[in-house]
């Protein structure tokens, strides 16, 4: 006797004759639960940002994940765009100086020295430099190094909730802050780097004080080293994460400690020197993987070899003082004579004399270079130097005027950024932030 069947509306059996015919086919159980899968996978699209910690500025990530997962990383750049590039050629060669200073704004100096070193190539006075011009370029420069490091390492660590190594990192850095501040009159920001040389000599008593506070800087440097290095906590959030092959970063155009930790040496230092930086003993760090965990131990080495090189850069600034600073040709130096006093960096009052009291052949000649600039010989360069965050490339075109007319910066936070999406791809949700402050992009270097 069969089970009647009954309508599910209304109760009332259902003739058999009224049962619709249904066909079922066979097919592979893999393909039928690859259909279950896409179906059912819940994947999302979220936005981190415009504005995150660990990017110093403002970014935009679009992740796609499902669950915890990152599917696929997108970068959004242009929310801290200042068009400095463009301006650059409405205003004179050395006016430039204090547009590009602005970019990397962790580590200025940088793009001050590289513009000037191609602007200098333009002039073909690259020979004439003074000796002790450069040797405070490369003090400046090393000193801006381990400043930017810090900056990386504390806010790494700040990103993953250790705000201990944030404030130490700080602490170091304000050391180094310090000294520029004693030099240029500025913490930042500085313009201090001109073509031709610098703004002014480094004043009396800065070798000592320079001497003094470095073993405070080299203590937290230290104390972070100890913090970290075997921690392991540190080690397992750090280890194996965003790991990137050689060929893949050098691919994605990726250079400075993430391609150091790689182990491929490539330092601009060492492969195509500037400043006189053949003249210095130095090495330079490699590891053998470029993950998280590399990256920031080989910016702890390379804060060592910068306060090797700062070392030999005193010694020899102690033996060549009262040494010219600036290129002697008058059509190019910077006719100002600049000091530092208590209200910041200003012209001396032996110079203010001089121009309007004295000499009227000096104050035309300081007005009108100042105020129109020099010419420089129709063509273009491109100059490179060792950047923190790796190679920075200055692109500058004459047209034979007294301004660019083109500049354009080849940023290694911009270019590094390339390598996130497939640093990510893969990995968990939680670690995109810390793959981000491992690259330590400086967003006003990206949207220059």
């Amino acid at each position: 006797m069969s089970t009647p069947i009954f309508h599910a509306a209304n109760g009332a059996p259902i003739d058999a004759d009224e049962i619709p015919e249904v066909m079922t086919q066979g097919g592979d159980w893999a393909d039928v639960l690859n259909e279950i899968e896409k179906i059912s996978s819940e994947r999302i699209v979220v936005n981190m940002g415009p504005v995150h910690p660990s990017t110093h500025g403002v970014l935009r990530l679009i992740l796609e994940l499902d669950g915890e997962t990152v599917r696929e990383t997108r970068v959004d750049t242009g929310y801290l765009h200042t068009g400095i590039e463009k301006t650059m050629e409405y205003r004179t060669w050395t006016q430039g100086t204090t547009l590009c200073t602005r970019m990397d704004y962790v580590a200025p100096f940088f793009q001050e020295v590289a513009y000037c070193l191609a602007v200098e190539k333009l002039l073909g006075v690259t020979d004439e430099i003074p000796e002790r011009a450069n040797l405070i370029r490369v003090l400046m420069m090393e000193l801006n190094r381990i400043a930017s490091h810090l900056v990386a390492i504390g806010s790494t660590g700040n990103e993953m909730g250790a705000t201990t190594l944030m404030t130490i990192a700080f602490r170091g850095r304000e050391e180094i802050l310090r000294i520029f501040e004693r030099i240029t009159g500025l913490r930042m920001n500085h313009a201090y780097i001109r073509p031709g040389g610098v703004a002014q000599d480094i004043g009396e008593g800065t070798l000592d004080y320079i001497r003094e506070l470095l073993p405070k800087a080299r203590r937290d440097i230290g104390e972070l080293e100890d913090i970290t290095k075997e921690n392991p906590i540190f080690k397992k959030r750090l280890c194996d994460v965003a790991v990137m092959p050689l060929s893949a970063l050098m691919a994605l155009g990726t250079t400075g400690p993430g391609l150091r930790a790689a182990g491929l040496p490539l330092d601009m230092r060492k492969s195509q020197p500037y400043c006189g930086y053949e003249h210095f003993d130095f090495d330079i760090p490699v590891r053998d993987k470029s993950d998280v965990y590399n990256r920031t131990m080989v910016r702890f080495d390379e804060c060592y070899q910068s306060l090797r090189i700062i070392y030999q850069v005193l010694d020899r600034l102690q033996a060549t003082e009262g040494a010219p600073v600036m290129i002697a040709d008058p059509h190019i130096a910077w006719p100002a004579q600049l000091s530092v006093a208590t209200d910041g960096q200003g012209n001396s009052l032996e110079h203010i004399r001089e121009i309007m009291g004295t000499s009227m052949e000096s104050l035309i000649h300081h007005f009108k270079l100042v105020t129109e600039g020099f010419t420089v010989p129709a063509g273009q360069v491109y100059q490179t130097v060792e950047h923190a965050k790796g190679i920075l490339g200055v692109h500058l075109v004459s047209d034979g005027g007294t301004r660019p007319f083109r500049a354009h910066f080849r940023d290694p936070s911009f270019a590094n950024l390339q390598s996130l999406a497939m640093m990510t791809e893969g990995g968990q949700l939680a670690d995109v932030v810390v793959s981000l402050a491992a690259i330590d992009p400086v967003l006003g270097g990206v949207d220059r």
